[in-house]
């Protein structure tokens, strides 16, 4: 008896979700990425998740990962040295937030919805844009992802929250990218008034994805509290308090916030 092996079955999204995670190469990883999400669209994967995501994903060689207390201090923005160390820093944090979004996909996304997956697919993809986006710029200024020592701690909310996809969504899309609607705007009108109009341009795009983002992570985060009977505001703030171990504090952009459909009902009464 033979086996007909002229239509094998399609690779499965976990599988192709874990082998992306590991890839080291940031420009591979990019690309990766963005195969990985095309083919998903095209349904050439088969929503099966047989595989466990890595605790930790692939790293390049450099840059150095330093804890917070270790990074050098940031020079002053209207130099040289300091625009390549704040664009560097931004390129860090992209390509560490294209891991958290297919480990978003990848860990949860066996007991979530279909809409789960592709939004936090599509999510990976975005920051997958955002990095490319920032390492051509950093080209621009004689420099490279991996010339600076990098924040050797921004993978730790994945590893607080890998058990509990509420806490998951709670930090990451809910106070991380959140965050980012924050102080995102002020860069970019500092990076406009030193003369960068496509640094600007660049960091506006990021902004309205990023407000894009949080609304996924707040409305699925909303869906997982009802199904566990709990009133969002409360369980979210339990959520934070336990597994972020920062600071949630002001000044927040409550406009953006609300965009996104993070109220200050959420956030308020943790500062």
């Amino acid at each position: 008896m033979t086996c007909d092996t002229s239509n094998p079955p399609p690779p499965t999204l976990a599988r192709a979700i874990r082998a992306t995670l590991l890839e080291a190469h940031p420009r591979t990883k990019v690309m990766a990425t963005r195969k990985l999400v095309r083919e998903w669209r095209q349904g050439h994967l088969a929503p099966i998740f047989d595989v466990a995501m890595p605790d930790t994903p692939g790293r390049p060689a450099h840059p150095e990962l330093l804890p917070p207390r270790d990074m050098p201090k940031r020079r002053k923005a209207g130099s040289e040295r300091g625009r390549i160390a704040l664009w560097h820093s931004l390129a860090h944090i992209e390509f560490v937030a294209i891991d958290l979004a297919l480990d978003m996909a990848g860990r949860f996304g066996s007991e979530m919805s279909p809409e789960f997956i592709d939004d936090f697919l599509g999510v990976a993809a975005d920051e997958a844009l955002h990095f490319a986006l920032i390492e051509r710029h950093l080209a621009t200024m004689g420099s490279h992802y991996g010339a600076l020592p990098a924040h050797g701690g921004l993978w730790d909310a994945a590893s607080e929250t890998r058990h509990d996809v509420a806490a998951r969504l709670a930090v990451v899309p809910m106070v991380l990218e959140a965050r980012g609607l924050d102080v995102t705007p002020g860069t970019r009108d500092r990076v406009k008034a030193l003369g960068d109009a496509r640094g600007a341009v660049i960091l506006q795009r990021i902004l309205d994805d990023e407000i894009r983002h949080v609304r996924y992570g707040a409305t699925h985060f909303d869906a997982e509290a009802k199904r566990r009977n709990a009133p969002p505001a409360i369980l979210w703030k339990t959520l934070v308090s336990r597994h972020f171990h920062g600071v949630v504090k002001p000044p927040f952009n409550d406009s953006a916030r609300s965009a996104a459909g993070l109220s200050r009902e959420f956030y308020a009464a943790l500062v």
